[in-house]
Formats: C-alpha cells, sequence, structure tokens
C-alpha cells in the first residue's frame, strides 16, 4: 500500500506525507478504475485539479480525452454552448455549429472546477448528462448521447449553497458520490517544508542561480504562518525570494518582507462564503473578545511589575518569574533594591495563567494586591465565558450541519482534528 501511494505521488508530483493528503491520494486511487461521479472539496490553491488528474490517468479513460474547466470563468450567457454546443443561428454570432466539451471528450473526463458557480439553468443541464448521459444543443431539439466522467470541484459549502437556493440539491448529491477533502497548505505540518524546498530547486534551475534555504528561524515563521493561498501562495512566494534576494540563506527578516502581515498571526475565518451573518457575528465576537483579553493580560503584567518595583518589593518574585514579565522591559531595568518577604505562588493549570497567582506580602501593600487579586478573577469568569461561548458555537454548528463533523468544522473555521477534541474536551453529547 505504501509503494503504491509513492509511486502515485511521484508519477503526478505530489510532495507531502502528512495523513489527510495520503488519505486523499488513496481515496482517488480506488475511485479511478471506476466510473463514480466525484466532487473535490478543499480551498483555493490547495491542488484540487491534481487530483482530477490522478482519477482520469489510473482509470480506463486514460487514452481519452481530459479537458478541466473553470465554470467561474465562462460567462453566464454562453457557459450552456461551451460545455453543450450549439446549432448555427442559434443565438446572435452563432454564424456556424459548435461541439461541446460533453461531445468533444466522448469517452473522456470532464473536470469542472469551482462548479458552486455554475448557474442554475446549466445545472439542470448538467445533472441530465449525469443521470442519463443525454444533452441537448442550444438552439437544437435532437438529444445527443455522451459518455463523459465527471469529476467536480469547489472551495464554496455547496450544502449552505443548496440552502440558499443557489444550487441544486438533486445535483449535489449527484455529484457528491464520492467526496474527497484536499487539505489545505495550514494542515499538513512539515510538508510546507517540504514543498518550500522542491519550489526553490525547480525555480533556480529555471533561472540558473544557486538555491534559496531556510534558515531555523524562518522555518518556524514558515511553519507557523497560515498560508491563506495555499500551494500557489507557497510556489509564489519562492519563486520571488529565489530571484530577488541576494543571500541564498534565507533569515526571518528576509521571510517577513514577503508575507503580508495583517494575516500572519490573525485566526483565520472560513474561506467560504459567508454562511450567515448570525454566525459570523457569534465568530467574530469571540475573536475580539479573545484578543481584548490578551491586551488585559498585558496590562495587568505592567501594573503588577510596578508594584513589585516597589521599595517594599521581594527580589526573589521578579528573578523567580522573569519568564512572566519577558518583553515588558529588559530585565536588568527591574528593581535592585527590594526587602526579602515571605510569599506563597498558587499556579493555575491553565496556560499562561500565572496573573492567577496569589502573592502574599506584608500588610503595607495588602490592599493593592487584593485589587490585582479582584482583577485575576474576574478574568478567570470571563476565561470560563468564552469556553461557554465557544460550546455553544460548536453545538450550533453540529446542529446546523446534522452532526457531521466536516462540514461543522468547516463552518467554524477549524480542522476537523481540533473540532474532535473539542467536542471531547466540553463533553458534547450526540456526536
Amino acid at each position: 500500500m505504501d509503494q503504491e501511494l509513492e509511486s502515485t505521488k511521484r508519477r503526478f508530483g505530489i510532495i507531502g506525507n502528512s495523513p489527510q493528503l495520503n488519505h486523499a491520494i488513496h481515496v482517488a486511487s480506488q475511485v479511478a478504475p471506476t466510473d463514480m461521479t466525484v466532487l473535490i472539496t478543499g480551498e483555493s490553491g490547495s491542488g484540487k485539479e491534481s487530483f482530477s488528474k490522478i482519477i482520469h490517468h489510473l482509470s480506463a479513460r486514460k487514452h481519452g480525452q481530459f479537458i478541466a474547466i473553470n465554470c467561474g470563468a465562462i460567462p453566464e450567457g454562453t457557459i450552456d454552448s461551451e460545455l453543450f454546443g450549439h446549432e448555427k443561428g442559434s443565438f446572435t454570432g452563432a454564424h456556424e455549429a459548435r461541439k461541446g466539451y460533453f461531445e468533444v471528450t466522448n469517452g473522456g473526463t470532464i473536470f469542472l472546477d469551482e462548479i458552486g458557480e455554475m448557474p442554475l439553468g446549466t445545472q439542470a443541464r448538467l445533472l441530465r448528462v449525469l443521470e442519463n448521459g443525454e444533452f441537448i444543443k442550444v438552439g437544437s431539439s435532437k438529444v445527443l448521447k455522451t459518455d463523459v466522467r465527471v469529476v467536480a470541484a469547489t472551495n464554496v459549502n455547496l450544502l449552505h449553497a443548496v440552502e440558499k437556493g443557489k444550487f441544486r440539491e438533486d445535483l449535489y448529491y449527484r455529484l457528491n458520490t464520492v467526496p474527497i477533502y484536499v487539505p489545505p497548505l495550514r494542515e499538513r505540518g512539515e510538508d510546507v517544508e517540504l514543498l518550500f524546498r522542491k519550489f526553490s530547486s525547480d525555480f533556480s534551475e529555471k533561472y540558473r542561480t544557486k538555491p534559496i534555504k531556510l534558515a531555523n528561524d524562518a522555518k518556524l515563521i514558515l511553519l507557523r504562518y497560515r498560508f491563506p493561498g495555499n500551494i500557489r501562495q507557497l510556489k509564489n512566494l519562492a519563486e520571488q525570494m529565489t530571484v530577488l534576494e541576494m543571500e541564498r540563506e534565507i533569515h526571518a527578516d528576509a521571510l517577513m518582507k514577503y508575507l503580508p502581515q495583517e494575516s500572519s498571526n490573525l485566526p483565520a475565518l472560513t474561506t467560504g462564503e459567508k454562511h450567515s451573518s448570525e454566525t459570523f457575528s457569534d465568530r467574530e465576537l469571540l475573536y475580539k473578545v479573545l484578543f481584548d483579553m490578551r491586551h488585559d493580560m498585558t496590562e495587568l503584567k505592567k501594573m503588577l511589575l510596578d508594584l513589585l518595583r516597589g521599595e517594599h518589593a521581594p527580589t526573589s518574585i521578579l528573578n523567580t518569574h522573569k519568564d512572566f514579565f519577558q518583553g515588558l522591559e529588559p530585565m536588568e531595568n527591574l528593581a535592585t533594591k527590594a526587602t526579602e518577604l515571605p510569599m506563597v505562588i498558587e499556579q493555575s493549570s491553565r496556560p499562561q495563567s500565572n496573573v492567577n497567582s496569589i502573592i502574599n506580602l506584608n500588610s503595607e501593600n495588602t490592599d493593592e494586591y487584593e485589587k490585582i487579586e479582584d482583577i485575576s478573577h474576574e478574568i478567570a469568569e470571563d476565561n470560563l465565558s468564552i469556553e461557554k461561548k465557544e460550546k455553544e458555537l460548536i453545538i450550533k454548528a453540529l446542529s446546523k450541519n446534522k452532526n457531521k463533523r466536516k462540514y461543522a468544522a468547516q463552518d467554524l473555521g477549524i480542522s476537523e482534528r481540533t473540532l474532535y477534541r473539542k467536542i471531547k474536551q466540553y463533553e458534547i453529547d450526540g456526536v
């Protein structure tokens, strides 16, 4: 099985070893010998067309024609003519009869990319092809037959398009006979570095220059970046740096010049259309609360540091908890004169919750430290309210998608694995 998988990767130039990617390749290889219709889903730039080629070239139709069509790039007024052909004089400008793609590729495979952009009228025509292998040219009444395998792809949630009346439900279930999910680059872990090295090597050969390589600090940034443009964006990044960078070893500061700063560290919303104003508002509100809390934590650290720098502050606290105050100011600038006082620090099990520490000092500073403790309790309560809100959003997404984790995860803008962990964490029943 592993040998077949690696052979398929080499043949079609697929780089990576992530479990989700391997699973998608395995499904494509298994379904290829059949004539079943396949629906490939995934974000823009994640490599969906490569899977359509796997399906075609490993099938009995491999000697037939393969045509890839972007449904979103063809105007609505001409798409029927492009797909099914037209007769002479059927519309203005139709000076002669024309064969459509379904007639030309008889015995082969058609890859319909961005199927969610197809007009409803054309969807009805496509459904007839899938059901009976029949179609009618524009301006004709003669029924023609075709033997074409259809592989479709989309980067939007078709179920939501069905709910909004933008996509036919019967066509959706006819296309979705075998679903294949292509993971985005941010869910593929170390594959990012492998792909970058491959692209760097290809472009160094193309431009006849020495390949660039990433220093360790640059690798960490590359692996943390979310790549909204996926493989297409990574490939462009490698090409830009190959041509523009004079140094062949790329460090973090050089890499950051090519990454859009506004999106590198922000949580990613789902790349599909905004499913409803209510869902979007809930998620946006949650992110805002999280960022506000992070800001409050920084302010609280500064307040605590100012108190500890007073003349009665114990040096041992500053020395013991340097990591807690890291980034506020150089540690050598902290108070050097202090009186050693007894203290008890209780650390919470919650990550980065040193702010909940309880510091017992002498009675002179009791009021001030009680204020800090009150603020800490308020933040702890905010944490609980965020967890409650997150649990409500997860339950809402699961209910909306009839407990299908894949679509619920896409709604929430998280991976399916993260959703599974959250379900276990919050002990959500009925899933």
